[in-house]
Formats: C-alpha cells, sequence, structure tokens
C-alpha cells in the first residue's frame, strides 16, 4: 500500500490522525460523502457498515452503523457543521438529526483534503469535549481503529 502514517497527539483533548493518500482529494472526499462508498471503509474490519444514512451540508444529519462480526450494531448519530467539497468535512456527535442535543456529546471531527500533485494528504482531527473523553477514545483503540480505517479508505480510493 502506498500511504504513509503520522499519528501523535495535538492537544490534551484532541487525537490526530494524517495519512499521504496516493489519490487526488476528490476521490477522498466522495468515500466520505457517498453513502455506497462510505459503506465499503468506515469500520474497522471485521465489523461492517451496513448503514450511512448523509445529508451532507450544513447542519445535515447522518446516521452511520457499524456492526459487530457478532451482530450488535453501533449506531453514530451527529450533524455537519461544515462542508467545503474536496477540501474540508466538520461534524459532530453533540447533535442529532434536526439540531437535536444529543445525550452524551463526545466529539467533534475535522477532516482535511490538502492537495499534494494527484496525491492527498488526509487529516482527521478529533476534539474531544473532556480530557476524559480524549482519553476515553485514546484506550478503546483510536489509533488502531481510525489506522485501520484510514488504511481501508487508501485502498478503496486508491482503486477506484
Amino acid at each position: 500500500m502506498s500511504a504513509t502514517a503520522q499519528a501523535k497527539s495535538t492537544s490534551d483533548r484532541e487525537l490526530m490522525l494524517s495519512r499521504l493518500i496516493n489519490a487526488p482529494r476528490e476521490k477522498v472526499f466522495r468515500a466520505w460523502t457517498e453513502p455506497e462508498l462510505l459503506k465499503q471503509w468506515f469500520a474497522p474490519l471485521p465489523y461492517t457498515t451496513p448503514v450511512a444514512l448523509l445529508d451532507v451540508r450544513p447542519g445535515g444529519s447522518s446516521l452511520v452503523v457499524m456492526r459487530s462480526p457478532e451482530g450488535v450494531e453501533l449506531p453514530n448519530r451527529g450533524v455537519y457543521l461544515e462542508i467545503v467539497k474536496n477540501e474540508r468535512i466538520v461534524f459532530t456527535d453533540a447533535y442529532t438529526a434536526a439540531w437535536e442535543p444529543a445525550e452524551k456529546p463526545f466529539m467533534t471531527v475535522v477532516l482535511t483534503f490538502e492537495d499534494m500533485g494527484g496525491k492527498t494528504k488526509y487529516t482527521a482531527r478529533v476534539r474531544h469535549w473532556s480530557v476524559a473523553d480524549c482519553e476515553t477514545h485514546k484506550k478503546m483503540g483510536f489509533y488502531e481503529g481510525w489506522g485501520q480505517c484510514a488504511d481501508q479508505l487508501a485502498t478503496l480510493v486508491e482503486n477506484m
């Protein structure tokens, strides 16, 4: 695989992961915004993503469901805060559909897609509401899980 990896924490409430993906940023953006593409890479294998409902616009809601090999479904609801085509996606789980506050907000995600001469510098910054939430996410396997998904994303877009 031609993706190179870099991962580090950038503050006490932020986790960051970056990859150089051998595909143009338009393809990486599409893989985040088109449900049928997102389903192919979003969950770390052997988990799957059977549901991806995406209203990709500021204020639009999303529902992405990951399923464990045992059949346990993990729904992820959120709202898009900012969309800049092929450059940036910002979403949060602080709200669910129609700006309804979530019971327990956990994170805001800032994705950037930087053109590197036909390749894409893909960066995911995950900002948490508290230091404890950030530590919990790290212990849940943020770097391993998001890293595996970034590799799966790279494989998909490099072969599109």
